[in-house]
């Protein structure tokens, strides 16, 4: 059962970074906004319903390490999200390495879970990994809009009259 659960998550988590992609080639077409920057934490946040299960429950040690490590991986998804400016909108820079860096996440999960899965069960395993994403994602969405934020207020100078 618990290859069978390794296996499906892969398969689910490889879904989602390849979406992930797609989703990120489509909104670099359009203007950045701040809604568009805050509101994807916002949903996932949903998913801390999770916890109202005990078979996904952690201790406080494992959601301030899970967190932790959220935050430290965030640092890859901040150094590739670029801001550009085009026509006097800002637009989300795609990048490359942003590719490289969802694909070495999922295989980092895959290797974490292949060695923490024998001491840790499946469902707080799954619980870290949402906190640890959650972690992920808030920093890196704060990021972005403090850089958002910069570009406009120097957009905005630049457009005032003397």
């Amino acid at each position: 059962m618990n290859t069978f659960l390794l296996i499906a998550s892969t398969i689910v988590g490889t879904f989602m970074a390849v979406t992930m992609i797609f989703v990120r080639k489509k909104v670099a077409e359009r203007p950045a906004s701040i809604k568009k920057i805050v509101l994807p934490p916002l949903f996932m946040s949903s998913g801390a319903l999770m916890f109202l299960f005990p078979v996904f429950r952690i201790s406080l040690s494992q959601v301030l390490e899970a967190l932790s490590v959220g935050v430290v991986f965030s640092v890859f998804l901040i150094l590739t999200s670029r801001f550009e400016t085009r026509g006097g909108e800002i637009y989300l820079k795609p990048s490359r390495l942003f590719i490289g860096v969802l694909f070495g996440l999922l295989a980092f999960r895959v290797v974490f879970k292949l060695i923490i899965g024998q001491t840790i069960s499946f469902g707080e395993t799954s619980g870290m990994f949402f906190v640890l994403a959650f972690g992920m994602i808030v920093s890196w969405r704060i990021a972005m809009l403090y850089k958002y934020l910069r570009i406009q207020k120097s957009l905005e100078t630049t457009k005032a009259p003397l």
